[in-house]
């Protein structure tokens, strides 16, 4: 499969928010976006092929695809992988991730329970916990030598000490770029499992790990972590169908399942959206080629970011990915306090990126990049960054 991602495409006018959206979001006219985590390439061919013949049939009615013929290359996918089978009856659709990371705050918890998350961690994660009157416990990773670590023994305490009844894990990491280990997803499952906690496991951005590492499907731990998980998976962010909105949602335990199931029900959901269920069974069926390509070309980005920090921005850090494709760039070593620095960013270089300080008080000093674009506009946006951090005092 020959794919060209260099090619520029033009989004602006489009009603996209990444680039359309800067001005009803209080940000200045003409930025280039590095910010929300969707691409600037055009999805698989195969999904494109499928959503033609969907579209010519010219009928949007309510849809709902044959099981067995959804859930195999799903299944097959995590298969070939991820070294996980999942069961068909697992299987719960949704919306989007974050609507099922809220529908598992409401059908687990009660208003005012604790809910724990590792900040700094995507900020959806804060609001659906806020959002629903739940109590928020954070317990932040550590930075030590350019990784994130998670602190166990603090991991621990806060659960006791607050009676947490859930925990949303983000893996791999959102901001951070951890691949979390085997060991280390055991270790947490053991600290839950012995308190009763239950985990919701976000993995949208499992298809995304560099070389030498692995990423670990929580669930595929054991029998004992599955009882208690809520696998959150989706083709948004792997084949860039995030409009579509269509998430994958696996329960292996049946009491689990029937109450996600039920909170469903009450909020007045039901169908997903006809062409992202087309979309989705496309891009598990067929969209190998085009992710092994991506893959390969965002790990040249990477590489071409790595180097160009390192030769023009040296006092801007890159906490080394092993995972996703947003980078976390560490600015603490210019000095500048975060009004500073997003004056720097959006009035100077005119660059949008996300504040660091949006995933948790842990974040601040740090922006996330996302590298999902043609490299000459990766370049381009590197390229005003380092004009404007010359131009300071």
């Amino acid at each position: 499969m020959s794919i060209d991602f260099d090619q520029v495409i033009e989004r602006r006018g489009t009603d996209c928010i990444k680039y359309d959206a800067a001005v009803a979001r209080g940000k200045p006219e003409g930025l280039l976006p590095f910010w929300v985590a969707d691409m600037d390439f055009k999805a698989p061919d195969p999904v494109l092929a499928a959503l033609r013949r969907r579209v010519d049939q010219g009928i949007f009615g309510y849809s709902d695809p044959e099981p067995a013929r959804y859930f195999a290359p799903l299944q097959k996918w995590y298969q070939s992988h991820h070294d996980w089978t999942p069961e068909q009856n697992w299987l719960v659709k949704t919306p989007g991730v974050v609507f099922a990371l809220a529908t598992a705050v409401k059908a687990f918890t009660k208003p005012g329970d604790s809910v724990l998350i590792q900040q700094p961690v995507y900020y959806p994660f804060s609001a659906v916990i806020i959002n629903n009157g739940r109590r928020l416990v954070n317990s932040p990773l550590v930075l030590q030598d350019g990784v994130y670590h998670i602190d166990f023994a603090d991991f621990e305490k806060k659960i006791v000490e607050n009676q947490v009844k859930l925990f949303i894990l983000c893996s791999p990491h959102n901001p951070v770029g951890r691949v979390w280990s085997a060991a280390e997803l055991r270790r947490l499952g053991d600290i839950c499992l012995q308190h009763q906690v239950l985990v919701v496991a976000d993995e949208i951005h499992d298809d995304f790990v560099w070389p030498g590492f692995k990423h670990t499907v929580y669930a595929s731990l054991g029998e004992k972590y599955a009882r208690q998980a809520v696998v959150c998976t989706a083709p948004s962010k792997t084949f860039n169908l995030a409009g579509l909105q269509v998430s994958n949602i696996f329960i292996p335990d049946p009491d689990l399942r029937q109450k996600f199931a039920d909170e469903i029900t009450r909020v007045g959901y039901s169908q997903l959206n006809t062409l992202g269920l087309v979309a989705c069974e496309a891009a598990y069926r067929d969209g190998e080629a085009w992710l092994t390509a991506l893959k390969a070309y965002l790990l040249e980005n990477l590489n071409f970011t790595r180097r160009f920090l390192q030769e023009n921005l040296p006092r801007i850090k890159l906490i080394e990915p092993q995972g996703t494709y947003l980078l976390w760039l560490d600015f603490r070593a210019l000095g500048l306090d975060e009004a500073q620095r997003e004056a720097l960013l959006l009035q100077k270089a005119k660059v949008w990126l996300d504040s660091g300080a949006m995933f948790g008080k842990d974040g601040d000093g740090f922006e996330r990049w996302n590298i999902t674009c043609p490299r000459v506009t990766l370049k381009q946006g590197l390229q005003a960054l380092a004009a404007a951090v010359h131009k300071l005092p």
